[in-house]
């Protein structure tokens, strides 16, 4: 830092409040006595992730209080379960990393489905799983997926999931998919079951408009997250 005041001809207490501008900004990465260039894959990391989060929020309106609801595994599922935890619900769930943000929540009612872990995943798989959801109905059925298509319906690169996610599907009385937009319009090897099977989709502010009206065509209503700081989303 002392070399960038010397160079630049201002006070270290300059280069200080400049550096931490551009950090807030996010064009670099504050370290112990100077900055760094950020990896342009943890910028764009950061954006999905900012996606997801208001992709949450805007699906935990669809709860209402003392509903039973199942919530998948992933990213933008397990955000969701953040977004209840002070909720009234029974929730049950195959996500190991959603169970814990849920466990000994006042009032949440917790259900976990038993079965084999997926690795790195932290999902319960398997006929364990696909079993028990024989037992249990859900009002609602909140899932994030890999890829989703409208001439493929909703995929993922996970074949072991197929069977436990179409169980948890049968489970529930409606489905509410989380998907920001960069799972649209991709393939996936894992098909899991065709738009006919999906009510709402709430995805974010950069799918485009136009695909947004394909799938409105198809009877499935979508709900796009307004971007952080704004107030007004679409539907």
């Amino acid at each position: 830092m002392a070399d960038l005041a010397r160079g630049l001809g201002v006070t270290s207490a300059t280069i200080r409040r400049d550096l931490q501008q551009l950090a807030s900004e996010g064009r670099l990465l504050r370290t112990y006595g100077g900055a760094a260039l950020p990896d342009r894959r943890s910028v764009r990391e950061t954006r999905t992730l900012d996606a997801k989060r208001a992709i949450a929020g805007v699906a935990a309106h669809l709860v209402t209080d003392g509903s039973t609801i199942a919530i998948g595994s992933g990213s933008t599922a397990l955000e969701l379960a953040r977004c209840v935890v002070d909720r009234r619900l029974t929730v049950i769930t195959n996500a190991l990393d959603v169970a814990n943000v849920l466990v000994d929540r006042a009032g949440i009612e917790l259900i976990l489905l038993g079965g084999a872990v997926r690795p790195r995943m932290h999902s319960m798989l398997g006929h364990l799983a696909e079993m028990a959801t024989t037992e249990l109905r859900a009002d609602t059925l909140f899932m994030g997926i890999g890829a989703i298509s409208l001439d493929h319906g909703l995929m993922n690169d996970s074949i072991p999931e197929i069977q436990t996610d179409r169980a948890l599907r049968r489970m529930a009385r409606t489905v509410v998919v989380l998907a920001d937009a960069t799972k649209f319009e991709l393939v996936a090897p894992a098909y899991v079951f065709g738009l006919d099977e999906v009510d709402t989709i709430v995805t974010d502010g950069t799918l485009d408009a136009a695909r947004v009206r394909d799938y409105e065509r198809r009877g499935i209503r979508v709900i796009v997250a307004p971007a952080p700081g704004d107030q007004a989303g679409a539907s």
